[in-house]
């Protein structure tokens, strides 16, 4: 009776009196939404890019200039600094940050009381503002660094394991959630197939669970390297880009400064012309689409069906 139910609400839904006034008037249901994506992202990028060949006090007074906002930026060494020290934060803490949190959520669903409480517990430091993180760890490091007669704000080695600690103890708990649901869509049969073959818990672990997992490590090495690559508010309040150095040729640069705060105040500081940043802007959006990309090809191939 339940399947002929079934059979009967399928068929209505599949039917052209159903089918044909929603074909119709879809456009209707869809405008809103679209026009919020063109007003909030499509002419928002599409300006941006514009002014990013333009010199620009306000966005509605600009000078074409060309490509010379671009070729100035590549001569800037505090741009080209927070490049590679963007490029080194994102590789450790992608590494860190999923290691532990596949750790962590292999760990938890082996069946361990209270295994609900420790994932709430993981899970909370990622519902806590960038901001409110960045001062409480900067607190927390000072008081540590301040026995060794050092700070945040004067050690360089200091801030770069400063800033991985905090995103590392705010996005462990969520990547681990993810790990959890792709640890228990492990198909069973499989792994009681293994058992009866005499594989031992490391073998299963490597030949059999990491496998049929690759969907979640896509997930989670996406998300961990656009996260370390757009990283801003942390990197804002934890050190503000500190210390400082001067090059030969007089110029001052950020040690910990990364990419998206190097963009901010480069956009920020120059009144006379915003152009730069907003050229920054545009090679980071570059940059960050381009590694996301070559990423998920990667890691999508060792992807097994199931």
């Amino acid at each position: 009776m339940k399947k002929r139910r079934a059979n009967r609400d399928t068929a209505a839904l599949n039917s052209e009196l159903i089918r044909r006034p929603i074909q119709r008037w879809f456009p209707l249901f869809l405008l809103p939404t679209f026009a919020a994506f063109c007003v909030g992202f499509l002419y928002p990028f599409c300006k941006g890019l514009f002014l990013s060949f333009c010199k620009f006090k306000l966005t509605s007074h600009w000078t074409w200039v060309g490509f010379d906002n671009y070729l100035r930026i590549f001569k800037d060494g505090g741009f080209i600094h927070a490049f590679w020290y963007t490029a080194l934060f994102a590789l450790v803490s992608l590494v860190i940050i999923n290691v532990f949190a596949f750790m962590v959520a292999y760990a938890l669903t082996q069946g361990i009381k209270g295994s609900n409480l420790f994932r709430t517990i993981f899970f909370m430091p990622n519902l806590i503002g960038g901001i409110v993180l960045g001062y409480i760890w900067s607190t927390l490091i000072d008081g540590v660094l301040i026995r060794f007669g050092t700070a945040l704000a004067l050690n360089t080695k200091a801030g770069f394991w400063g800033l991985i600690i905090l995103l590392s103890w705010q996005q462990i708990g969520y990547m681990m959630i993810i790990y959890i649901a792709g640890l228990q869509a492990v198909p069973e049969d499989m792994l009681e197939a293994a058992r009866i073959d005499g594989a031992t818990r490391w073998q299963t672990l490597w030949k059999i669970t990491i496998p049929n997992v690759m969907p979640s490590f896509t997930i989670c090495t996406f998300l961990s390297l656009t996260n370390g690559f757009k990283l801003y508010d942390q990197n804002l309040a934890l050190t503000n880009g500190l210390p400082l150095i001067q090059n030969a040729d007089g110029s001052v640069i950020k040690t910990t400064e990364m990419l998206a705060l190097n963009i901010v105040n480069s956009y920020t500081s120059n009144a006379t012309n915003r152009g730069p940043g907003q050229a920054k802007a545009v090679v980071f959006f570059v940059l960050v689409a381009i590694i996301s990309l070559v990423q998920l090809r990667a890691t999508r191939k060792k992807e097994v069906q199931q």
